[in-house]
């Protein structure tokens, strides 16, 4: 690794001319720190290589990370934005590859499609860190370590809230669920938490899983569609705020209420700081935080990987459920 710190600075001019050789429209141009890196042989060069900025959520995980890996911190990091898109994700670690990085950190689109990608990263022996979203089981020996959440606990923890929620109801509850983008394990992990937990119970009846890509505009289109073809829905499962948003929207636009003493109970993912102000005001019931402040377990994680120390093949981070009873306590120190 000192071998290639010492050459920084020459590489990271290589990937300057092969980004400004990239058009926007193909969504290959990374955001890179120009500041100039120190050239002593003990600064990290870490590449990273982010979803997109699909929502709030999203925007907040960058940041941390941006944060963390900081020349002041003896980092340099090239920060790449793959704007949804597994191809340029795949485009972006190889220019890490060919910038021979120490470490290169991913939050994969998708769970499969990377095999022969993280082949090349390992004979170039360079470690992989995943970032909040998971790849499928047969990767498990080409990336070093996984530093999220815990995707499958948190839609458990959405379904046992609302066991408690419903109390001893025996009539039929009718839900719908708005999922995110197709493949995440985000979105694969909750669905599954809480389908695990709807099967123990014979009254509950979700009316239609839609796709609705973690977005504001998606969760609006769908939730639209969803009331036009079920008029008795009970249960909103949105697994993310910014598709909660939307939702929000549609269902005020058809004059239904939500939340405490509303029509439909809503429940929600991420925990963002507009969203709790929703929970305080009653309009959204629940709230399973995911926690994007992971800069600092990333950072923890290559400090033990630099110390030759046993490393784990997961790092969870803390997180809570936010309802309208509590909330308030948090708000205000909620940066994102």
């Amino acid at each position: 690794m000192k071998i290639r710190r010492r050459n920084i600075i020459g590489l990271l001019l290589s990937l300057m001319l092969l980004l400004c050789g990239c058009g926007e429209e193909q969504g290959t141009t990374g955001a890179i720190d120009h500041k100039t890196p120190v050239n002593d042989g003990g600064t990290i060069v870490v590449g990273v290589s982010q979803v997109g900025s699909e929502s709030v959520w999203r925007s907040a995980n960058s940041k941390s990370v941006q944060e963390v890996f900081t020349k002041e911190n003896g980092y340099y990091l090239i920060f790449d934005n793959a704007r949804q898109k597994q191809e340029n994700q795949v485009k972006a670690i190889r220019n890490f590859i060919s910038l021979q990085v120490d470490y290169i950190v991913f939050s994969p689109i998708t769970e499969d499609g990377w095999e022969t990608v993280l082949k090349e990263a390992k004979d170039a022996g360079i470690p992989v860190i995943l970032m909040d979203r998971k790849l499928e089981n047969k990767y498990d020996g080409l990336y070093t370590t996984w530093v999220g959440s815990d995707f499958y606990g948190e839609g458990v923890k959405a379904g046992r809230w609302l066991e408690d929620y419903l109390g001893d109801k025996t009539e039929q509850v009718n839900m719908v669920v708005l999922k995110g983008t197709k493949g995440a394990s985000s979105m694969i992990g909750r669905t599954k938490g809480f389908q695990d937990v709807a099967k123990e119970h014979s009254n509950w009846k979700i009316l239609e899983e839609a796709d609705a890509d973690y977005t504001t505009a998606k969760g609006e289109e769908e939730m639209e569609r969803l009331l036009k073809t079920y008029p008795d829905i009970d249960v909103l499962v949105s697994q993310n705020d910014d598709m909660t948003f939307g939702a929000l929207k549609a269902i005020s636009a058809a004059g239904k209420s939500t939340g405490v003493g509303g029509e439909i109970t809503v429940i929600s993912f991420d925990a963002v700081k507009r969203a709790l102000e929703l929970v305080e005001k009653g309009v959204i019931n629940l709230d399973v935080e995911c926690n994007p402040n992971q800069g600092e377990k990333l950072a923890e994680v290559i400090t033990r990987l630099e110390k030759k120390q046993n490393i784990e093949k997961a790092y969870y981070v803390d997180e809570m459920i936010f309802t309208p009873e509590k909330v308030g306590l948090y708000i205000k120190d909620r940066t994102y």
